[in-house]
């Protein structure tokens, strides 16, 4: 346990309040001034694409396999976060799984509020599959608000009759929008990156723009979860959220999907993003990188 690499990192979160405000405007600076902190690795590649009006962007590393997708859904509470951001993250976790990672700059609300994000995470899936890219070789992934949306979209691809991914990683994933997990209150004083209750029932609204909080595309912790690929979750015991991660792991069990849920010790909301500064961040990425390369066959 790097506990003063953890410590180091929390006092950095906590220096940027635009992180922890409702504002829209100040929540996206802050993002962004948050991706550009962090190191991009040196030798990564990345080529700037558009899928329709929609803008991505793939990052590979030397030696990835081409054969290999992982399609990355950022987060950001549904209203900020972009590929800038997560720049150093997709390269670190394609040198990991040996992968190309695809980010996408789905549309955010309050201008775009659900299902848009939904409708552009499915678009993007389509198009990698409409290249001729396999199904069974591509990861879907995400964090926080991202890694509920890649939960939505395993639903939306499932009934839309397309074929399954081979797998998903979700990474701190938010799927509950009425802050019911305990674990909200109970760690509030130690996740850095959690606004706060009411604060995150106010980005909710945003997001859902007077859609029932319970809808399955939009909270996927109601929603019907059979038929789904194998997932890894991924997920601190300090961060708020730990309580959505442990109770979309309990329905999708239920459901007959092969979960593997991992609860990293002390660490706090999507600690991965950070991994050129805590040796856990890194460990997370690598075990990604595992799941990864253990589902998916780039030679069949």
């Amino acid at each position: 346990m790097s506990i003063h690499q953890l410590e180091t990192l929390i006092n950095l979160v906590k220096s940027s309040p635009s992180l922890a405000n409702v504002d829209v405007a100040q929540m996206r600076a802050g993002a962004e001034q948050m991706g550009q902190l962090l190191p991009v690795n040196p030798t990564a590649k990345f080529v700037t694409l558009g899928i329709g009006n929609m803008n991505a962007e793939w990052a590979s590393i030397s030696g990835a396999d081409a054969g290999r997708t992982i399609l990355y859904l950022h987060g950001g509470g549904y209203v900020s976060g972009s590929i800038a951001v997560y720049r150093s993250l997709a390269a670190n976790l394609s040198q990991a799984a040996k992968a190309r990672v695809l980010t996408i700059d789905y549309r955010l609300a309050p201008e775009h509020p659900f299902p848009a994000a939904v409708e552009d995470s499915l678009r993007a899936y389509r198009w990698l599959l409409e290249t001729g890219i396999k199904p069974s070789t591509i990861i879907l992934a995400g964090d926080s608000a991202g890694g509920g949306l890649t939960a939505a979209t395993l639903v939306a691809i499932r009934d839309a009759k397309l074929p399954n991914p081979g797998a998903a990683v979700l990474l701190s994933p938010m799927v509950d929008f009425e802050a019911l997990g305990g674990s909200i209150a109970a760690n509030l004083e130690r996740d850095p990156i959690f606004p706060g209750r009411e604060a995150f029932l106010a980005i909710g609204k945003l997001y859902l723009n007077g859609t029932d909080p319970r809808t399955p595309l939009a909270a996927p912790l109601y929603a019907d979860l059979r038929g789904l690929p194998p997932l890894l979750i991924q997920v601190g015991t300090a961060e708020c959220l730990l309580d959505d991660s442990i109770r979309l792991a309990e329905r999708a069990q239920q459901a007959g999907v092969d979960v593997t849920i991992e609860k990293w010790p002390r660490m706090i909301h999507v600690w991965q993003l950070f991994a050129p500064m805590l040796d856990e961040g890194q460990e997370a990425i690598d075990r990604v990188g595992e799941f990864v390369r253990a589902n998916t066959d780039p030679s069949n």
